[in-house]
Order: C-alpha cells, then structure tokens, then sequence
C-alpha cells in the first residue's frame, strides 16, 4: 500500500511582548526617522508584531510551538522520529537548532536538522519531511519554523524594520493510509541572493560584513507574486487538481498587497484566504506554520478540507504544498 503523509496536529508560539505600528513609529521619531501607521499599513498590512525578549531564542519558541502541535496530535515526544527546523535565526552557529529543540523536548536518538530557505524554509521542511515519511525513513515528523527576526533588523530603516517579527509554528506530520500531502513544487534561483539577504558571517570571533538585514522591497515585489502564482498551478497539476479544488489559501505573511495579488490570479476569494501578518508581521519561516494553528484553533479551517501553502523568500527561494488536512 502506497504510504502518505498527513498533518495530525498543529501548534504556535508567540512572545508575550507585542509592538504596535504606533510604538515603532515613535521610536522611530525618537530616531529623527519620520514614519506614521497608516503609511506601515498602506503598502503591508501590518498593524503589530511580536518581539522576543532578550534570553529567548528561536529554540525556546520552537520548543513551546512543538509541545502545542503533540497535545493537539495526542502524542508524547517520545514519539518522535524526526524532528526537521526551518529558521534563518538559529540559536548557534552549531549544533542545529532542531538539535537543541529536541533536547528541550527530552527525547533523544531521532533525526533532526534543520532547514534554511528564509521565508520558504516552512514548504521546504514540510516537502522533506513528507519525502522522508514515504520512503519510510520515519512515521512520526516534527515539522518547526521558528524565527526571532527581530535581532536582525536595522532600525535605522524604515522600510525594513516595520515588516518583521518573531514566532514559532508546528506540525505534527505522521505516516497515514490516507492521503494527505497530495504534491510539493520547490525552486531556488541564486541570480537573486542581493534582493533579501544579511551578509554577514563570523570569522576569527568578529561579525564580518553586515548582520543585519537588507531588502530590495520593489524586486522582491515583482518577483514574489509571478513566482507564487507559476507555482501554485504547478503544484495543482501534479495533484490533478484545480484553483477550484482549493478551500483555503495559506501564503507567507509577508505583505497583503502580495498576498491580495497571488488569491487574485489564483480567483481565490478573499474570505478563503488566511491572514495574520496584520497582528504578527512577516516571521519568515514560522509565518504559514504560525497561520495555519491559528485559523485551525479559531475553527476556520476543518479536517478534511483542502489547503495550498505557499512561500517566497530570500535566496530566492519561493515554493509551494498542497494538502488535505
């Protein structure tokens, strides 16, 4: 019989502190940086983001997110197999923060790594996970994003430091009978490192370079919706679906302006598609797992249906899974 992988259980982590528009706005003022909410929400659609505290790493957050996504599954972390991380903002440079989560999780002996593909880490991890379920490498999948941005952002520029924030979001991807992971599309193009990137590293115990992040907002724009949009059908016609076969969209939450004009090629209606990036910004790899818990927790979304993920982000990487819940 034919082996699938199916999501059994979901979870997210958000730190307690939560910024406004209106709390970023003056400190940028404080900064002799001129900023307003409106013009924040105007060409993103954030309205608040969560900061992490000093002390809490991406691993912490994971770690929460994981523990939420097992109860909901109702199982032990002792039933783990594989645990697979996608995040941009590890907790060291090694060992891999999947490593330091299972550790927190008190298991030990399963596989775990992590994935880094920016804001399409979450896609990549979930595709490789399923691929490790089907060739029966393990039965029972933590798949994490989890991200404290927050500690890369330079707040000196107002185009980037307003978009981002931090969080943790989990499944639970187990082995099934039935299908449920119904077909991925993953692509990279390397042309496009400059557009999104941090370009720093460590060398001899000094930051070389700059660590903090830097965008190109009208290339990334450009680029993120024609490649959202070639994906998603590519994804739908190796499932031998259709856009009419989707009930719910769950883009990255990286801006409502992109997110607005994928539904609108895909003639998703509005009401089908997922928005949180208004209360969280854009976390990056945690933003779709983050999404996902949360309209399932809220009773939007229902076992059985249809979803499409998808997400675009720094390398440029950008990809997309389709799936029954």
């Amino acid at each position: 019989m034919l082996l699938h992988s199916r999501i059994c259980g979901t979870g997210s982590f958000l730190p307690p502190r939560r910024l406004t528009n209106a709390d970023l706005v003056a400190d940028l003022a404080a900064r002799g940086i001129e900023s307003s909410d409106e013009w924040i929400v105007e060409r993103t659609g954030i309205r608040a983001r969560h900061f992490a505290d000093e002390g809490v790493f991406s691993s912490d957050m994971g770690a929460h997110a994981a523990r939420q996504a097992l109860d909901a599954a109702g199982l032990n972390p002792s039933d783990v197999d594989l645990i697979v991380v996608a995040t941009s903002t590890p907790d060291m440079v090694f060992p891999s923060t999947a490593a330091i989560i299972q550790n927190k999780l008190g298991i030990a002996g399963c596989a775990a790594f992590d994935v880094q593909a920016v804001c399409s880490g979450f896609v990549y991890a979930l595709t490789v996970a399923d691929a490790l379920i089907r060739t029966g490498s393990a039965r029972t999948a933590l798949v994490i994003g989890t991200e404290v941005f927050s500690r890369l952002l330079d707040f000196n520029d107002r185009t980037t430091c307003v978009l981002f924030g931090d969080g943790a979001g989990a499944v639970v991807l187990q082995a099934s009978d039935a299908p449920g992971i119904l077909a991925s599309d993953l692509h990279a193009d390397g042309r496009h490192v400059g557009i999104l990137c941090v370009p720093g590293h460590v060398s001899g115990g000094q930051v070389m370079g700059d660590p903090l992040l830097k965008m190109n907002g009208q290339a990334v724009f450009k680029l993120a919706v024609g490649v959202l949009e070639e994906s998603a059908l590519a994804v739908l016609a190796k499932a031998g679906r259709t856009a009419a076969d989707i009930d719910w969209l769950i883009p990255h939450q990286a801006n409502i302006r992109i997110m607005n004009g994928t539904a609108r090629r895909l003639k998703v209606p509005p009401e089908r598609m997922v928005v949180t990036v208004d209360e969280h910004g854009n976390t990056s790899a945690a933003s779709i797992p983050l999404a996902l818990d949360h309209a399932v927790r809220a009773g939007k979304i229902r076992k059985g249906e249809t979803l499409l993920l998808e997400g675009v982000g720094g390398g440029f990487t950008w990809g997309s899974v389709l799936l029954i819940l």
